[in-house]
C-alpha cells in the first residue's frame, strides 16, 4: 500500500463530529449542527463533544434536537451526506432511546394545546403590542 493510500485510508477512519451529524442526516446544515456541538446539545459517551472532534465508529452518541432525544451508536463513518437510506445505515438508534421517544411523542398527543377563548380585541391586541416593545 502506497504512502497516499494508507493517509486515505487514515483519513476515512475518522470523520468531525458535525460532518457526521450532517451526513447522518441530523441536522439540515453543517452550521445548524455546529451549533448544536457547541451549545452541548451532543454528548459523545458522556462527555461534551466539539464540531470538531474525530467520531470514531462504536461511539455512543447522546442527541438532544428539540424535544426529542437519540442515543445512537455510530456504525459506519461519512463526510458525504446522501440519501436518507443510506443515512440511516451510518447508525443505530439504541431500543432504550427508541422507546423513550415513542413515550415522549405519546404523551404530547395526550396533552392539551393551549388556544385562546377568542382573538385578541383592541385593548388585548394593544397591550400586546406595549409588551412586545418593552422587551424588545
Amino acid at each position: 500500500m502506497s504512502r497516499d493510500a494508507a493517509d486515505a485510508a487514515a483519513a476515512a477512519a475518522v470523520v468531525r463530529a458535525d460532518v457526521w451529524l450532517w451526513a447522518a442526516r441530523f441536522y439540515r446544515t453543517r452550521a445548524l449542527a455546529r451549533l448544536a456541538l457547541e451549545t452541548g446539545h451532543i454528548d459523545v459517551g458522556d462527555l461534551r463533544c466539539k464540531a470538531s472532534r474525530a467520531l470514531r465508529t462504536g461511539e455512543t452518541l447522546h442527541i438532544r434536537r428539540g424535544e426529542e432525544r437519540f442515543e445512537v451508536v455510530v456504525l459506519a463513518l461519512s463526510a458525504k451526506r446522501g440519501p436518507a437510506a443510506v443515512a440511516q445505515t451510518l447508525y443505530a438508534e439504541t431500543d432504550a432511546s427508541r422507546l423513550g421517544r415513542a413515550l415522549a411523542q405519546e404523551q404530547r398527543r395526550l396533552q392539551p394545546t393551549p388556544h385562546p377563548e377568542a382573538r385578541p380585541g383592541k385593548h388585548d391586541r394593544r397591550a400586546l403590542r406595549a409588551l412586545k416593545s418593552e422587551s424588545g
